[in-house]
């Protein structure tokens, strides 16, 4: 009998549960983020879940054509399971470090390595969950930009997630 658990432990796919790629408090943090999305609380997110969503971040002309896209890459209906299911095939594969380097890429785009302090600062404190002046200065505090005014997120982002500096 162990072995037939086993072999059923390893299957990826097919009839695989979604629940138990994650632990419970990701499992978590993934609900509220789409209790938010789920903006008419209908207990799906759709294409108006979708732009009401991205209004509430600041962007308020997004392209039907691109929530349409959006939409298309669900399966079929999003409730939680498909929405949970949709991110672990995502993040297959990747690790919190290389996650952290994307988000932070978005800002780079010339591929420096680094983005400018000021620049970053008006990003935190103008978009998303905006951080207070104080929050910007402790992030400043403890990862100061260089003499330039340039901010080595390579170097943040190993920190954040091996808790040390590299050499």
């Amino acid at each position: 009998m162990a072995p037939k658990v086993a072999r059923r432990n390893k299957k990826e796919g097919g009839g695989s549960n979604v629940f138990s790629m994650f632990d419970q408090s990701q499992i978590q943090e993934f609900k509220e983020a789409f209790t938010i999305m789920d903006q008419n609380r209908d207990g799906f997110i759709d294409k108006a879940d979708l732009r009401d969503t991205f209004a509430a971040l600041g962007r308020l002309n997004v392209k039907n054509e691109e929530l349409e896209e959006m939409i298309k890459e669900a399966p079929g209906a999003i409730n939680f399971t498909v929405f949970l299911t949709m991110f672990g095939e995502k993040l297959k594969g990747t690790d919190p470090e290389e996650i952290i380097l994307n988000a932070f890429r978005v800002f780079d785009r010339e591929g420096k390595g680094y983005v400018k302090a000021d620049y970053m600062k008006e990003m935190l404190t103008t978009q998303a969950d905006r951080f207070t002046e104080e929050e910007v200065k402790q992030t400043f505090t403890a990862f100061p930009p260089d003499p330039s005014g340039n901010l080595d997120y390579k170097n943040l982002v190993y920190v954040i997630t091996h808790g040390e500096e590299k050499d």
